[in-house]
């Protein structure tokens, strides 16, 4: 028989996890502030890409349920939290989800409970933060009840890895704790990480994603320089990448998206600063490097158009794939969004083509959707930008329909009509 878990935020990273808990057996109760997302789980309805209606309908045939009412934590053996931590005004994380969980668990705390934090965050959060609220109450982390940090490693649309085969790096309160949340994990997760704490695990996520951050800046700094010098930096990517060793392929984009790459580094480098009184530069660098992409590609939008004598204003410009990464729906800080902002204010007659994103809505302007088929979409611009490479889209097609086409990701021939970022 399972514990009875319940998992914080039904989101793209508390829903994978409990359906993961509830192919392993236990009892979860997913809990949502939000009634509508409640609601539609209940009655077997998915809002996230990874799961279908019929993996929801198998959670509820395992005694899985979805509520908003938080009292129902008094319970349940474990809870795990997995709420957002947006960026606040002064550019570090809004602990406000974060706290507000933790005071929902604290009323309901229990001797014994297991408490995890996984929602991303800067070192030292679980430990200064989140035990105060449980242990207010005269409960004490790691004699009364366990406490862990344990960071997502969601990857939205990756068919290869998922919840049960990702590593998941584990650090407790105290040994005790990082024995009970790596036994609750190792129960549905095939690799378990332990660390030496909480402030190494935290530190950890925020390490992983910050090595992206910064070789991404590189490669997209290198672009710049690579096409003024009319060199294929593509190309050099892959010529690079046959060394077996000592190197990682990272290529350039149109900007960074999704709720890790473009904020989780600021946590690391808003905390620096608080903490120590100096800059984090190579985090700073990378970030307004890659946060300059978007006008840069816009630059580039306007050279293309100047080729075949066209003015940006004016110019129907479609825009393919307009959501953070290929093959999902999700447009949290997808670089499109600042993209059309700047196409839109130097007077582009914008529209786009995806077929994961039915309604647009960038920075409060409607871009209407291209609703045909790509290449009669594509044959009514003056240019196609390629932002994002769905496996739905026919490139071969695209590239031989005669549009001329900025490819932003690298995935195209070079040609008369198609160039490379």
């Amino acid at each position: 028989m399972g514990d009875r878990i319940a998992i914080i935020g039904q989101g793209y990273v508390g829903l994978p996890l409990a359906h993961e808990a509830s192919r392993a057996g236990h009892t979860v109760l997913g809990l949502d502030i939000s009634e509508r997302i409640t609601s539609a789980l209940n009655e077997g309805r998915s809002h996230v890409d990874d799961l279908s209606d019929a993996d929801i309908a198998e959670m509820i045939s395992q005694g899985y349920r979805a509520s908003t009412d938080f009292t129902q934590l008094a319970e349940c053996d474990v809870v795990v939290i997995c709420v957002p931590t947006p960026l606040s005004k002064d550019g570090g994380p809004d602990l406000g989800p974060v706290l507000a969980a933790t005071a929902s668990v604290a009323q309901n705390l229990h001797p014994g409970m297991l408490v995890v934090l996984e929602s991303t965050t800067y070192p030292g959060t679980t430990d200064e933060e989140v035990r105060p609220l449980l242990e207010a109450d005269g409960l004490t982390a790691g004699v009364d009840f366990h406490l862990a940090f344990s960071p997502e490693r969601i990857d939205p649309g990756n068919q290869k890895f998922g919840p049960k085969n990702t590593p998941k790096v584990v650090g407790g309160h105290t040994p005790a704790c990082t024995e009970a949340a790596s036994r609750f994990y190792g129960s549905f997760v095939d690799t378990v990480v332990p660390t030496k704490g909480t402030r190494e695990a935290e530190m950890a996520k925020l390490l992983e994603n910050t090595y992206r951050h910064i070789n991404i800046a590189l490669v997209n700094e290198m672009a710049r320089f690579c096409h003024e010098l009319e060199i294929d930096l593509w190309d050099v990517i892959d010529a690079a990448a046959t060394k077996p060793f000592g190197f990682q392929a990272f290529r350039p984009g149109p900007g960074v998206g999704g709720h890790c790459i473009p904020i989780d580094p600021n946590y690391l480098s808003h905390n620096v600063q608080a903490r120590l009184g100096y800059p984090f530069r190579f985090v700073e660098l990378a970030q307004e490097i890659n946060a300059t992409m978007p006008s840069y590609v816009a630059r580039r939008i306007q050279d293309a158009l100047n080729e075949d004598g066209r003015a940006l204003r004016g110019a129907k410009v479609l825009l393919l794939g307009v959501t953070y990464k290929p093959n999902i729906a999700d447009t949290r800080e997808s670089p499109a969004t600042p993209l059309a902002k700047v196409l839109h204010s130097r007077g582009a007659d914008l529209r786009y083509h995806d077929p994961y994103v039915r309604s647009w809505s960038p920075n409060g302007v409607d871009v209407p959707a291209a609703t045909e088929d790509l290449l009669t979409a594509a044959g009514e611009a003056d240019l196609c930008v390629l932002l994002q490479d769905h496996r739905d889209f026919d490139l071969s097609a695209l590239a031989g329909s005669g549009t001329r086409v900025l490819d932003t990701r690298g995935v195209m021939q070079r040609s008369d009509t198609v160039e490379r970022l």
